[in-house]
C-alpha cells in the first residue's frame, strides 16, 4: 500500500522556485475548483493541498522529481471534462493544470501530421485543420470543451470512431513526462513499426497513470468535401439496433452510426427548445454519416442507404439537420440540466448484442428503482445508459443505488464479451468493478506494470487500479 506525505510549505517554495508565484496556488477558494471534474456528485469530492500550472515540458518535470522527493502524489489535468473522477485527486496532494501548455506547434500540410501541446481544445484541433483541408478525425462530443491531452488519457472516442477509430488511432507519437520525471519521446511518425514494445499505444489510455503526456504528434487526413447526415426513425429499437451491422456488409462506410431512444430524444429536445419530427409518436432515432471525395458517389451511397433502412422497417427516413445534431451533443448537458449527479455509462458490447444489452436496461431500471436515458455509438456498439437521480437522494444514498445497478449491470455487459467503458475510462469512480470484472491475471499485469513505471505511485493514484494492489 502507498503511503503519501501532506505538502508542506517547503515543497510549495521548491515548486515556485520551478514555476514562479503565479505558477502555484495555495489559495483555498482555488484549490476549491479543482476537487472534482464533470462529476456532480460529492460523495467523490476530494480537494489538493495545492494547484501547480506548468507552461513546459521541462516545469513538468521538475515537478515530478519534486513529487516524488517528498512523496506527494500528482494529479494531472487538462479540461476537467471527464466524468469518470479521473481527474480527482483522492489523496490530495497535487493538481497538475495543464490548460496553459494550449499551443498548436506545428501544422505540416503536406506529409499531413500536427505537433500539438496538451492543453489544446479538441475543437481548436478540429477547426484549424480544416482551413487547410484536412481533417483531424477525433471527435468526442465534448470537443468544445475537451483538450485533446484529456483525449489521450481516456483514448477519448466520439461519432466518428465507426470510421476513423479512437483517438490512439489519431496518434503518431507523444512527448511523456515518465513518473520519474525524465522527458522521453515515444512512438514515430510510421505508418507501421514492429521495434520493441508500443509505448505510445500503451501511454494512451492511461489516465495519467503512467506519464505525464505534453505534446502530441497527430495524424491529418484529407478532409472528404462531401457530406451527407440522415436520420432513420423507428417505432421499434431493435430495428435500429440492426442497422449497424448491414449498413457496413453493404459497403456504405458511415463515418457514424448515432442512436437515441424516446426517453433521450425527449429530453434533449425540451432542452434545446427544438420540435423532432415522430418523438411524440415514442420512436428512436439512428443518425447516420456519410463522407466522400466524390458527389456522385455521395448521391448512390445515400439512396442505398435509404433503401436499406426502409427495408430494416423505418416509419420515415429524413435528413438530419442542425436541430437533431443539437440535440445529440447536448445530451449530457440535458441530463445535467436534470440532475446534476447523473451517471454516464458508456459500456461496449459487440454489435450483435447491442440489442440484447439494452434489452436489459427497463427490468435493471424496474429492480434498482431508477429512471435512465439512453444515446449511444451504435457503429462501434459503444452505449450510453445514464441513470437520472429524479428521486432526489442523498449523495451517498445514490452512491449506493450505482454500486447495485453497477454490478448487475457489468456482470450482464462482460457475459456478452463486452467491457464496462469505451471510451470515459475506468478513474476512480468504476475502481472496484474493475479489479472486480477484470480476469485476476490480466489485472496483475496491469499492476505490475504500473508498478514498474511508477514506483513511488505518484501519478494519478487510486485511478484504474485499487492503491493497495501496488
Amino acid at each position: 500500500m502507498s503511503t503519501f506525505n501532506k505538502v508542506t510549505d517547503e515543497l510549495v517554495q521548491e515548486l515556485k522556485s520551478v514555476l514562479g508565484e503565479k505558477g502555484v496556488t495555495v489559495d483555498p477558494e482555488k484549490l476549491d475548483v479543482y476537487k472534482t471534474d464533470e462529476e456532480g456528485n460529492s460523495y467523490w469530492f476530494h480537494t489538493p493541498e495545492v494547484v501547480v500550472f506548468p507552461e513546459t515540458t521541462e516545469q513538468v518535470a521538475e515537478v515530478v522529481k519534486l513529487a516524488n522527493k517528498y512523496l506527494v502524489p500528482i494529479t494531472p489535468r487538462a479540461a476537467g471534462s471527464g466524468v469518470a473522477c479521473g481527474a480527482i485527486p483522492v489523496h490530495g496532494g497535487m493538481v497538475m493544470e495543464l490548460d496553459r501548455m494550449d499551443k498548436i506547434l506545428k501544422i505540416d500540410t503536406d506529409n499531413m501530421y500536427a505537433v500539438v501541446q496538451t492543453g489544446v481544445r479538441t475543437s481548436v484541433i478540429q477547426k484549424t485543420v480544416n482551413e487547410y483541408g484536412l481533417l483531424y478525425a477525433g471527435d468526442p462530443c465534448s470537443a468544445d470543451s475537451c483538450q485533446i491531452g484529456g483525449n489521450v488519457a481516456t483514448n477519448a472516442g466520439g461519432n466518428k470512431a465507426v470510421k476513423y477509430g479512437t483517438t490512439r488511432n489519431q496518434i503518431y507519437g507523444m512527448k511523456v513526462v515518465t513518473p520519474t520525471g525524465d522527458i522521453v519521446d515515444v512512438g514515430a511518425r510510421l505508418q507501421k513499426c514492429s521495434t520493441g514494445y508500443c509505448l505510445e499505444q500503451l501511454i494512451c489510455g492511461s489516465e495519467g497513470t503512467l506519464g505525464v503526456v505534453t505534446e502530441v504528434t497527430l495524424k491529418l487526413r484529407p478532409l472528404p468535401p462531401y457530406k451527407f447526415d440522415l436520420v432513420a426513425i423507428f417505432k421499434e429499437d431493435e430495428k435500429g439496433f440492426a442497422l449497424p451491422n448491414k449498413i457496413l456488409k453493404a459497403g456504405i462506410e458511415p463515418t457514424s452510426i448515432e442512436y437515441m431512444d424516446n426517453k433521450a430524444l425527449s429530453m434533449c429536445s425540451k432542452f434545446c427548445k427544438v420540435s423532432l419530427p415522430h418523438v411524440d409518436e415514442g420512436c428512436c432515432y439512428v443518425i447516420i454519416t456519410v463522407e466522400t471525395f466524390d458527389e456522385d458517389e455521395l448521391d448512390k451511397k445515400m439512396e442505398k442507404l435509404s433503401d436499406l433502412c426502409d427495408a430494416m422497417g423505418a416509419v420515415d427516413v429524413i435528413q438530419a439537420d442542425d436541430r437533431i445534431w443539437g440535440c445529440r451533443r447536448q445530451f449530457a448537458e440535458a441530463a445535467r440540466d436534470i440532475d446534476i449527479m447523473f451517471v454516464a455509462e458508456d459500456f461496449v458490447v459487440p454489435l450483435e448484442h447491442i440489442a440484447e444489452i439494452t434489452s436489459k436496461i427497463p427490468g435493471l431500471e424496474e429492480k434498482h428503482g431508477i429512471y435512465s436515458v439512453t444515446s449511444a455509438h451504435i457503429g462501434d456498439g459503444n452505449i450510453h445508459v445514464l441513470p437520472l437521480n429524479v428521486d432526489k437522494l442523498s449523495p451517498i444514498e445514490w452512491m449506493e443505488k450505482m454500486e447495485g445497478f453497477h454490478k448487475d449491470l457489468f456482470d450482464e455487459v462482460y457475459a456478452l464479451g463486452g467491457k464496462m467503458s469505451g471510451e470515459h475510462g475506468i478513474g476512480y469512480k468504476k475502481l472496484h468493478d474493475f479489479k472486480r470484472c477484470t480476469p485476476p491475471g490480466e489485472y496483475k499485469m496491469i499492476c505490475a506494470i504500473k508498478k514498474a513505471l511508477d514506483p513511488n505511485n505518484i501519478l494519478n493514484p487510486s485511478k484504474i487500479i485499487n492503491v493497495d494492489d501496488q
